[in-house]
This record gives structure tokens, C-alpha cells and sequence, in this order.
């Protein structure tokens, strides 16, 4: 039985915070040792927002150091930029015309951007570009082209994998052949809300993320803000209701753990000392990673092989899928 493909995407915004990491990376890396794995680049889906193109090189330079860092082997995965793979968008042009808008309209980032107009009292297409508004299409192309059986994401994410599974039914069904292979998305439920500085969901959008590679000092400044109660050093204090401990959890050993939550309950330890704890071991599960991450940001050289290895693979796969295509849809010249 051949093995199930998952292929997941990041955009390339920024670097990851440790939210993407234990949220997206970590997880998806673990699916790749079960899973014939497909890991992208997004960069296409960035031009909506980021229109600096140095900003957006430097930004995908960024996530793929990242993806090496964490322990992506491109030997064993396939990983590539999606703008170096054009049968994405000859893919997207083909589902276009078996896309109805109304299912665009559903879409939850455009809603969020209507939301968002009608409560500042502007027109309801006020900064919805094309490329907002047909953004589930090249996803479900990104999807697609591939033969994707599995997309990791979070729960808010399922509705964009339900109208890839749309779009390629209603092509299947015109033309009487399995000619996309059905997606489903793939939800971890082991996989919890990361906290931010302020407690809220780890999220660029709120301003409270804790990037994945700070340097060392700016890690250990970085974590000094994470929001605490005024409690005084001798009280007692709730290790499960406090945001350092929430993300002390997510790095340290069940023993560490154990032994931390009694210093809390016991009384006698200040906040700042939590946070010297955290430090501790979130530097140490981060340390070899940042390494590898400066190592690969000094160099470049060693990402452009890889991203031009990972293109001419996928441009095979790719490449077959769209001339089938072409061929059954009677545009093959």
C-alpha cells in the first residue's frame, strides 16, 4: 500500500514564533517520518500583504532556514518554493472556471476584511485585492497539483481543505474521471493553543508571539514581559493559571514540571525567577536550532541548492499532473 501524501505550507511573513514551531513545524516534521511529505514556501500567497520584494526574499529565506533548522531533511521530503513551481498557476487557472463565487464569498479571510470595512463604515470592497479574494483557489491549487490525501492545520483553517475537496469533486464529476485526488485536512487535537506573552493565542495579529531565533539576551528580555499578576514573592501561586508556566510546559521534562509547580505552590518564588526557569529550558530546546538557523542566514548558499533541487522534483510531479490534465480537459494544442 503506497503511503499517504500530507503537504503542508508557510507563508514567508516573518520569522516563525514559537507558536508556528510547536503549532505547524514540530508537528508536520513528525507526520514526515509516517507520510510522504510535501513542505512549500508559500511566497505567491505574500504578495497580498507584503509588497517590499526584498522584504519578501528575505522572508523566505527566513522560513526555509527555519524548516532546515528544525530537522527538515530534503532528502527525505520533498520541499520547495511555490513560485519556483509555475504549473501551480496554470493548476489555479484550471479550477478557476469550476469555482463559483458564491463559495469565494464564504471564505473566512474576505469575510473578516467585509467585518472589518462595514465597522469603520467603508465600502465592502475597500482593500479586498484578487488575490485576497480567490486566495482559497490557489491554495486549493497548492493542494492539488500534488495528490494530496492529508493538510495539517489548525481548526480554524479546515474550511480552506473542505473547498479544495469542493473544487476537485466538481471537477471530477464534469469530467467522469478521478483526475484530483480528494483532500482532507488533518487536525492534531494533541496539538494545544501555544499562549502568548499576554495569554491570548500566540498570534502575530494580537503582537504578543515569542520569535522562534532571538538571540540569546533577546530571548531571555523577550520572555521578562510576559504578563504576570501583581502577587508578591512569599504568596502562594497557581502554576495553572499562569502564563509562564503554560509555556514552561511546552519545553520541560514532566519531572521539571513537578518540580517547578511545587516551588509555585509553596510560596517564597517571585515571577521573575519563573521566567529564569523558562529561560532555561526553552533555550535549551531552542540553542542547536538558532545555531543551525544563524549558521544557514550567514551562508545562504546552502538553501538556493536545496530550493533548486526541491523546484526541478516537484516540477516533475507537477509537471505530469498538468499534462494529464490539459490532455482530459481538450487544451493540449
Amino acid at each position: 500500500m503506497e503511503k499517504q501524501i500530507v503537504l503542508t505550507g508557510i507563508k514567508p511573513t516573518g520569522m516563525p514564533h514559537i507558536g508556528n514551531y510547536l503549532g505547524a513545524i514540530k508537528p508536520a516534521l513528525a507526520l514526515s517520518e509516517k507520510y510522504e511529505s510535501r513542505f512549500f514556501i508559500a511566497d505567491y500567497h505574500s504578495l497580498n500583504s507584503i509588497k517590499d520584494p526584498a522584504e519578501l526574499r528575505g522572508y523566505t529565506y527566513e522560513i526555509a532556514a527555519c524548516w532546515l533548522a528544525a530537522g527538515l531533511d530534503p532528502e527525505k521530503v520533498l520541499f520547495y518554493r511555490q513560485s519556483d513551481v509555475p504549473e501551480t498557476f496554470e493548476l489555479t487557472t484550471m479550477i478557476m472556471a469550476f469555482t463559483s463565487k458564491g463559495l469565494m464569498n464564504r471564505a473566512h479571510a474576505y469575510k473578516a476584511q467585509l467585518d472589518i470595512n462595514r465597522e469603520k463604515g467603508k465600502p465592502d470592497d475597500h482593500n479586498v485585492n484578487m488575490g485576497l479574494y480567490t486566495y482559497p483557489v490557489l491554495m486549493a491549487a497548492d493542494i492539488l497539483l500534488f495528490d494530496t490525501n492529508l493538510v495539517p492545520v489548525g481548526k480554524d483553517q479546515v474550511q480552506h481543505i473542505e473547498m479544495a475537496a469542493d473544487i476537485a469533486e466538481a471537477v471530477n464529476r464534469n469530467y467522469k474521471e478521478q483526475l484530483l485526488t480528494i483532500p482532507e485536512a488533518y487536525v492534531s487535537e494533541s496539538t494545544k493553543t501555544v499562549l502568548g506573552m499576554d495569554g491570548r493565542k500566540m498570534s502575530k495579529s494580537y503582537n504578543n508571539t515569542i520569535p522562534l531565533f532571538l538571540p540569546e539576551k533577546k530571548l531571555k528580555k523577550q520572555l521578562n514581559k510576559i504578563v504576570t499578576n501583581s502577587q508578591e514573592i512569599e504568596e502562594p501561586k497557581d502554576p495553572d493559571t499562569c502564563n509562564v508556566f503554560a509555556l514552561y510546559k511546552l519545553f520541560a521534562t514532566k519531572e521539571q514540571q513537578d518540580a517547578l509547580a511545587e516551588r509555585y505552590r509553596a510560596g517564597g518564588m517571585g515571577w521573575g525567577h519563573a521566567k529564569a526557569e523558562l529561560f532555561e529550558v526553552m533555550n535549551e530546546v531552542i540553542k542547536p536550532m538558532r545555531d543551525r538557523y544563524d549558521e544557514l542566514m550567514v551562508d545562504k548558499s546552502y538553501i538556493d541548492e536545496v530550493l533548486v533541487k526541491g523546484a526541478r522534483k516537484a516540477r516533475v510531479l507537477a509537471g505530469e499532473k498538468i499534462s494529464h490534465m490539459r490532455k482530459v480537459m481538450g487544451v493540449d494544442g
